[in-house]
């Protein structure tokens, strides 16, 4: 009866506001919100390979979220700065996003005083009072529970916290299969299903009304080796069932893009393809870790980011109706070329060609140049020579400086 009770104040859709009101954010109903990747503890790149990151690394790394436009949230920070005090370092990753970025950010939720933190920042860098942002909200935090049926006292605070003034949690059980959750799959959704509802409840039992979401999470575990195993079948059916469940309480759904890969290979991209596919598949309002996930969660990639920005695109592409009006139907051009010509010169091709394709990012004209002059060239070595080229394109949103003079 409580769970009825609460489910029913929970909204099915709601907006995030950012910096910039053009990226502000709608979450539930038809939208789909692409999210990079958070909270990883290392970061790699081609050139360096896997290592602790620095702040330096991490701002660069914000900076190409901010450039790519296929990415619309920025998902909590992108890897540990490692060369400043655990003690205040999420302050300065919250200054970063908030100066460096222009879009919606993820927050940290990790105990209370963490979690204030982030809404008083993020009070500063909107030029708004904690008052104004708890009607207009503009942070959303993850809570994951500590499976099998715990809700941990830092993880409760940082959702209570966020719940009392206003803010988005995404509750997200970490249910693998075989280790924190039954072996077999169903059993997996019912322990996801029975952690996320007591969260979501919980959000409603703080503030009714707050935005909450659904995070589907479950996937297995190698029972060879107990290491946990992502983008894998089991991975993508749950992802479509937690959408089901999702939409069977009336909760807007969250799920991620995720792979166990070491490097940036085939493997990489197959994974995360098939994660994506189950999370699109599944109705997803927020996809976490959408660009940059390497390593099972463990690591950040430069080079990931530029290849799930590129599959990205492509799902954007695919989810796009296509267009049946009398123009897109070319009935004119077709019976102007005739039997046996060809298209390319048509008036109806001239004046849609531009637009008319996707154009891959990994897939230019001097990457084909060095591969007939250099041989075989992999995906990993083309993003590693684009994202510098991405990253030359930033240029910092301005923030107002008394603004700035008080982050």
């Amino acid at each position: 009866g409580l769970v009825a009770e609460r489910l029913a104040t929970v909204p099915g859709a709601f907006r995030l506001a950012a910096r910039n009101p053009a990226h502000d954010l709608a979450l539930g109903g038809e939208d789909m919100v692409f999210a990079s990747v958070g909270g990883p503890a290392y970061m790699m790149d081609l050139a360096g390979g896997r290592r602790e990151g620095r702040l330096s690394e991490m701002e660069d790394y914000l900076r190409l979220v901010q450039v790519l436009n296929v990415i619309q949230q920025e998902g909590g920070g992108p890897f540990e700065p490692m060369d400043l005090p655990a003690a205040t370092r999420h302050l300065d990753i919250y200054s970063a996003q908030i100066r460096l970025l222009d879009k919606n950010w993820q927050t940290q939720t990790l105990g209370r005083a963490r979690t204030m933190d982030g809404l008083e920042m993020a009070a500063i860098g909107m030029g708004q009072s904690l008052e104004d942002m708890t009607e207009s909200p503009c942070l959303l935090g993850i809570i994951n529970t500590n499976s099998p049926l715990q809700l941990d006292v830092p993880m409760a605070e940082g959702l209570m916290t966020l719940a009392a003034h206003g803010q988005v949690n995404v509750i997200t059980p970490f249910t693998l299969a075989g280790a924190m959750a039954p072996v077999s799959l169903a059993g997996a959704l019912v322990l996801q299903h029975a952690e996320a509802l007591a969260g979501i409840v919980l959000t409603q039992v703080v503030r009714p009304g707050v935005p909450v979401m659904y995070g589907g999470f479950t996937s297995n575990v190698d029972m060879l080796t107990g290491s946990p195993a992502f983008g894998t079948p089991e991975y993508a059916k749950a992802a479509m069932a937690s959408g089901q469940l999702a939409r069977h309480v009336g909760v807007p759904f969250r799920s991620s893009n995720v792979t166990s890969a070491n490097a940036v290979d085939a493997q990489a991209a197959y994974e995360s393809q098939m994660a994506i596919w189950g999370a699109v598949m599944g109705g997803v309002h927020l996809l976490n870790h959408a660009a940059g996930w390497m390593h099972g969660g463990l690591t950040a990639s430069f080079e990931k980011l530029l290849l799930d920005a590129e599959m990205l695109q492509m799902i954007q592409g695919v989810m796009e109706p296509v267009a049946t009006d009398p123009a897109e139907l070319a009935l004119a051009a077709i019976a102007e070329v005739g039997p046996g010509g060809h298209f390319f010169g048509t008036q109806h091709t001239l004046d849609r060609y531009r637009e008319a394709f996707h154009r891959p990012l990994l897939s230019d004209w001097s990457a084909h140049e060095a591969w007939k002059a250099a041989g075989s060239i992999g995906t990993a070595e083309r993003a590693a020579a684009l994202w510098p080229k991405v990253l030359a394109e930033y240029r910092e949103p301005k923030l107002a400086e008394d603004r700035a003079e008080a982050l």
